[in-house]
């Protein structure tokens, strides 16, 4: 029989990846993590590949226990870690025995938690990716007593001084509160609103209840069209700040249907809609104009980062006697 990590507490947790990209042409949402900046770090600390799935774990408290000793990470915003009952860190590698209980509980000043493990989880495919896709039906949340199969074992860890963390790389952490800063580019119907477009980034935002991985509805002061007329539907890409007819914005994730018609105002930026995806209900969102240069900057400097946390992990478990198990 394959290793497992069954589940515990379930809480509001699925197995997830990247997503389908690319497959916005067939009519496919993209889906997978919505704070995929510490999806890519947790895996890349296991030594994983960015695409490999891992557990992506929302609001509620979730536990679990593997069947033999496993390298895991657990990133996303702040939470309380333990193993069988001890504290431990979030952002990096954990070493846990076979038979302990791994908990993640009180997780707060943000919404998602992500948990990878070494060699990562064996997870059904649909057209190439994992996630949970409610317009397909495919995927579903984790259950109590879910035995989730390993696809690889990991090699004894030896430590040489219990005492010390056997682990110090580090990656750069997101800012994590109750209060986010999301850059914005211009739009392709920005000109519509005139002088009162203004209002996006000098304006704050509440997240509403009704917000979900499909899109999140902001309260607040919402900019107004200058010109009359319908907007025919088109596509729209992740990240679409919409204005919808009445008193709240309309901004889409990675969960969103591939065309729409309303306005769209701003488009936000490949490195914010990691912190997009960790606002509660009741969070406050500023938006920040950024160019188009400046926002590819950014997401080459974040995919940078990234990489250098990949290279420092690989480092550590080679020292360890640890296999990469990357495929590129």
């Amino acid at each position: 029989m394959a290793d497992t990590l069954t589940v515990r507490q379930s809480g509001h947790a699925a197995v997830q990846d990247l997503g389908r990209p690319g497959r916005s042409r067939y009519g496919l949402p993209v889906n997978g993590a919505l704070d995929q900046y510490s999806a890519r770090v947790a895996n890349a600390l296991c030594g994983n590949d960015d695409t490999d799935p891992l557990i992506e774990i929302t609001a509620l408290d979730f536990s679990c226990t593997p069947s033999t000793d496993v390298l895991v990470a657990v990133t996303g915003a702040p939470a309380d870690v333990t193993v069988d009952g001890i504290p431990q860190p979030q952002w990096e590698p954990l070493a846990v025995r076979g038979g302990q209980t791994l908990a993640v509980t009180g997780i707060r000043l943000g919404l998602r938690v992500y948990l990878a493990v070494y060699g990562s989880i064996h997870a059904e495919s649909l057209l190439g990716s994992c996630a949970p896709d409610t317009i397909l039906g495919f995927g579903r949340f984790l259950r109590p007593g879910d035995d989730l199969a390993l696809r690889a074992q990991c090699p004894p860890i030896g430590h040489p001084e219990f005492r010390h963390p056997l682990f110090r790389i580090r990656p750069p952490r997101p800012r994590f509160g109750e209060s986010w800063t999301i850059d914005v580019t211009d739009g392709p119907d920005v000109a519509e609103f005139g002088d009162s477009a203004g209002r996006l980034v000098s304006s704050a935002y509440v997240v509403t209840p009704s917000s979900n991985h499909i899109g999140l509805r902001m309260s607040g002061p919402v900019p107004q069209r200058a010109v009359s007329g319908e907007v025919l539907s088109r596509g729209v890409p992740v990240g679409a700040v919409e204005v919808p007819a009445g008193d709240q914005l309309l901004v889409l994730h990675r969960g969103r249907g591939v065309t729409a018609g309303y306005p769209v105002l701003a488009v936000v930026t490949s490195a914010s809609l990691s912190p997009l995806g960790q606002a509660r209900p009741g969070h406050t969102i500023r938006f920040r104009r950024r160019t188009v240069a400046e926002a590819v900057a950014a997401h080459r400097a974040e995919r940078a980062a990234i990489r250098a946390v990949r290279h420092r992990a690989a480092a550590v478990l080679q020292s360890l006697d640890i296999p990469v198990l990357t495929r590129r």
